[in-house]
């Protein structure tokens, strides 16, 4: 008998609120997973703080790359905050209840950094396709009001997508179940839970969310076939190597960005999957932002050089430049 049966439902009313129950786990387990979500989104806060304030303060890294870099880092700091914080309350109440605003709250602004990082990093791959394959053209082609154009479209339509869906949430009714087998409010529980029509939901879903994802992941995956064999053609090894290590990080956070989105919102789950959900979720609600400073930056030289430099003018410790470096 799964969890979900055991419940008692309520058919008859609107409920005033859900209860989150995150991971169910003893006492010693929520300790340590308290401690290590703690620690992460501690890591995860400060390393992409670093990211924004050296590309802030860092003349020299005022190029396209480091400017989206910034932008996923905002997108970060905010997808982390708005779960990781509530996360380490319902761990260690074993669940805790939130009101059905308070829900649809966190699910925009979650929703919100995701829709924008999705947007982001497709501008990234386009600005990686042109790096390597029109080098002569990359300065008139990405300049800087293409770019800021690119960022903040990529923030409108974020915002918009999660307004579509924010309105829709609102008017539905809520009173299959009060338990939500999850440790944030995302879409999927929240129209589970309903008892509400959710046809025209659902088909909103399909019609723009769905064909987004399918044109961003076509869209990236094209770039970088014409990367590679852009990259094929050059004939030194060295020049080969130095033209796949500007795409590399940006491969690897796509691939586990998009591949947990995609195992979670494309694939239908099955009634015994919540904690493989679960799992797959914490890749990019709070390993992805934790690995996207390291990945993208922190192992990169310019970076190293503008950490140092900084450091410096502001007088710390060479102890703590060294933590940084080598993370």
């Amino acid at each position: 008998m799964s969890f979900h049966q055991m419940i008692p439902r309520n058919n008859q009313s609107a409920i005033p609120e859900f209860f989150i129950l995150g991971f169910q786990l003893l006492n010693r387990s929520r300790i340590i997973l308290f401690s290590t979500l703690l620690l992460v989104y501690i890591m995860t806060v400060m390393g992409n703080l670093l990211i924004i304030i050296l590309v802030s303060a860092t003349q020299y890294l005022r190029s396209p790359m480091y400017l989206f870099l910034s932008q996923l880092s905002s997108c970060d700091i905010i997808l982390t905050t708005s779960i990781i914080p509530n996360l380490l309350y319902i761990t260690l109440n074993n669940g805790i209840p939130m009101s059905v605003s308070q829900c649809i709250a966190q699910f925009n602004f979650f929703s919100v950094s995701v829709g924008t990082e999705c947007f982001l990093l497709t501008m990234m791959s386009y600005d990686r396709y042109v790096a390597v394959c029109k080098p002569l053209h990359y300065v008139t082609i990405m300049n800087f009001p293409f770019c800021s154009s690119l960022m903040v479209l990529s923030w409108i339509l974020g915002f918009l997508l999660t307004l579509i869906f924010s309105i829709l949430l609102s008017n539905l009714t809520f009173c299959n179940s009060k338990y939500i087998d999850h440790f944030f409010c995302d879409l999927v529980p929240l129209v589970q839970l309903s008892c509400s029509d959710t046809t025209v939901l659902q088909t909103v879903l399909i019609l723009i969310a769905v064909p987004e994802t399918i044109i961003e992941t076509v869209f990236i995956i094209s770039t970088y076939v014409c990367i590679f064999l852009a990259i094929h053609r050059i004939s030194s090894t060295t020049g080969r190597q130095k033209a796949f290590s500007t795409c590399s990080s940006h491969i690897a956070v796509v691939c586990t960005y998009y591949g947990a989105l995609i195992a979670i919102y494309i694939f239908p789950s099955g009634e015994y999957s919540s904690g493989i959900n679960k799992i797959v979720s914490l890749m990019y609600t709070v390993l992805t932002p934790l690995l996207n400073p390291v990945i993208y930056s922190l192992r990169n030289q310019e970076i190293k050089t503008a950490i140092i430099k900084l450091l410096k003018k502001r007088d710390f410790s060479n102890v703590i430049c060294t933590c940084y470096i080598y993370v």
